[in-house]
């Protein structure tokens, strides 16, 4: 049967959710405090606790002094006493020997009490920090125990609390106590007094988790959310897209009838929620993200130094609902999208358009273009500002004047860009490479400048040295840089230099490979040549170059006539006197070479030695116009560099 000692501490690790092994610590600990508060012992000794779970008895081991007459029994111990414990024990020496009172005294089961407490109190929160540090950015939910002017309370697993700030409510929302709430585990902070939990339900990631959730497509993968915009209990914006063939992303949201969006707008208070279609055409996804609204069309202006902006043309009777109340749907557009949106009725965008093509001279060229139809326009406009009906044929007529000048902005625009990238790569053209490879950590300047350089986004030197060329006042335009700071930066760049790269040449060549230097220009003679491979050429070249031997034996005349007849020419090459001596006056003389350099197969030695390279031979062809012959020349690496002439 089991004592109480032990039942007591099966409940406290049942009620704590704690492993033994940290409530057993915490005991040992509580002994250990209580021994010293009752024997007012010092912090310095040594002191150890031991407890039986199965008993519940607790046993102190102090370490002592061995000593031949004892003072002290908190410090020291008798030699014949140290020797029951080991044996080896002498005067002067330290033992450790069990000083267990027999009573402890309320003063010290108080202590040991309050240090269970303590101990016990900071084993639950480090477990409950460890737990929900893991779950951060996933939903959770609570118990609402309070509701406050700084939030609501909220009591979770493992005993802990969250707080759920005013700012992270959704407007209009009323919180009774008891009421179970899902939320968004936002952050966690540790504090003296344990983890702080901070939850969210105006996130715009509570919605993607509450999506996943209600949704198996997106929770597979077989949907990805590309973009959420959302404002808190009133409207939200859900971009959406396949990632494989033949799902419907929307209707995939939607559900049938709607069952799986109605179950997240009643978990949102009634929060209204739009599920678009994402495109990657930024014309087509920016019209679908003003729906409900009918959108006549989209022009977007995307330059350089400029904000990306979409002019948007609504027809006049869908104003209003592309903009929204207060603006809502045009905020929440330009959210999802990351466009600037700029929105225009129809009249209003012609009379832009008009007023565009009667002032501004850049637009001449367009104007020109669309003058025949420029006076009908004036005429509907002025019966629109008269409050005379138009017909949809004349609602057509705009509709097709603004597209076409819009459409020729954007072609201007489109000019400009090309121009500003052309004037970008010129610049860089202008910087060496290596700036581009040398980090901005290792660009020697001040350490004020280079914390404001730095901040501001540059990577490398060669990025800081083309916005210096560029435009060197958005430099100086930048947090904490002045005029002293440019002057100091000027210096820096026009003193910077750059590490060399070391080159390491490969001598190893692979069986069977040769180092070819082909020529850039082959010039033709006679009919147009093919270039042969290398071993073709190495035949040809010892073919039409016979070797001296062989000139010898025969007679000169017989030499020629065989020379005359391999190459197939008819005028006789010049002997070698009548040649130019120096390289400078062959290459003076024939400008266009054709260069081999030819390795000889390489020897794999016995045993798996290492290849050798053998010796490199380099043959020279050149073309000698006044006589219509291929001239044959060898060179050799020697001392001293010089061509042999072998004909």
């Amino acid at each position: 049967m089991k004592n109480e000692f032990e039942l007591a501490f099966n409940e406290v690790v049942e009620q704590k959710r704690l492993p033994k092994d940290v409530i057993l610590e915490a005991l040992n600990a509580a002994m250990v405090s209580a021994y010293r508060r009752s024997k007012n012992a010092s912090n310095a000794q040594h002191i150890e606790a031991e407890i039986d779970t199965e008993t519940g008895r607790v046993s102190i081991f102090a370490e002592k002094e061995v000593v031949e007459v004892v003072e002290d029994e908190r410090t020291e111990v008798s030699l014949e006493d140290a020797r029951k414990v080991d044996a080896d024990s002498e005067i002067g020496g330290m033992v450790v020997v069990e000083t267990t009172p027999r009573n402890f005294g309320r003063v010290a089961a108080q202590t040991a009490r309050q240090v269970i407490q303590q101990r016990i109190r900071e084993a639950e929160r480090e477990a409950q920090f460890e737990y929900y540090s893991k779950q951060i950015g996933e939903i959770i939910s609570g118990v609402v125990q309070s509701t406050h002017a700084g939030g609501v309370t909220l009591g979770m697993d493992m005993k802990a609390e969250g707080i759920m700030p005013r700012n992270q409510q959704i407007r209009g929302e009323r919180f009774r106590v008891h009421d179970r709430v899902r939320a968004l585990l936002l952050e966690i902070k540790s504090t003296p007094r344990g983890p702080q939990i901070i939850l969210s339900r105006a996130h715009s990631n509570f919605l993607r988790r509450l999506l996943e959730n209600e949704v198996p497509e997106v929770y597979h993968g077989l949907v990805e959310i590309r973009s959420i915009s959302r404002e808190p209990g009133h409207r939200s914006k859900v971009a959406v897209s396949a990632l494989q063939a033949g799902v419907d992303p929307v209707g995939a949201c939607v559900g049938i009838r709607g069952v799986r969006i109605q179950a997240i707008v009643r978990e949102l208070n009634d929060e209204k929620i739009d599920v678009i279609e994402w495109n990657p055409d930024a014309t087509l996804y920016i019209a679908k993200s003003l729906s409900p609204a009918r959108v006549a069309g989209v022009y977007l202006k995307d330059l350089a130094n400029e904000a990306k902006t979409a002019t948007v043309v609504v027809p006049e009777d869908q104003l209003s609902l592309a903009i929204g109340r207060d603006g809502q749907n045009a905020r929440l557009a330009a959210k999802l999208t990351s466009w600037r949106i700029d929105i225009k009725s129809l009249p209003e965008a012609a009379t832009d358009a008009l007023y565009k093509l009667q002032n501004i001279p850049s637009y001449a060229e367009i104007a020109e273009g669309e003058a025949e139809i420029c006076p009908q326009v004036e005429i509907i406009l002025a019966k629109k500002t008269e409050g005379r009906p138009i017909t949809p044929e004349e609602y057509r007529v705009l509709t097709q004047f603004v597209d076409r000048v819009e459409k020729g902005i954007n072609k201007q625009y489109k000019v400009e860009r090309d121009a500003e990238q052309e004037r970008i790569q010129e610049v860089r053209s202008t910087i060496p490479d290596p700036a581009f490879k040398m980090p901005l950590e290792k660009f020697e300047v001040a350490d004020r400048v280079f914390a404001v350089i730095s901040e501001a986004g540059f990577q490398t030197v060669g990025d800081l040295m083309l916005q210096w060329k560029l435009d060197s006042d958005e430099i100086l335009a930048l947090k904490g840089m002045g005029p002293k700071g440019m002057k100091v930066l000027e210096g820096a760049l026009d003193s910077v230099t750059y590490p060399v790269e070391e080159v390491v040449e490969e001598t190893a060549v692979e069986e069977g490979e040769a180092d070819i230097e082909t020529p850039e220009v082959i010039e033709e003679v006679g009919e147009e040549a093919e270039i042969p491979s290398p071993e073709t050429a190495v035949a040809d070249l010892e073919e039409v170059a016979p070797k001296d031997d062989e000139l010898e034996d025969k007679p000169a005349a017989e030499a020629e006539a065989l020379e005359a007849e391999e190459l197939g020419e008819e005028e006789k090459v010049l002997d070698s006197e009548t040649e130019p001596d120096t390289i400078e006056e062959i290459v003076s003389q024939t400008p266009d070479v054709l260069e081999f350099e030819l390795v000889d197969e390489e020897i794999e030695e016995i045993e798996g030695k290492k290849k050798k390279e053998k010796k490199k031979k380099y043959i020279e062809i050149e073309y000698d116009p006044d006589h219509d012959a291929m001239l044959v020349k060898k060179k050799r690496k020697r001392e001293v560099q010089d061509w042999e002439k072998d004909w």
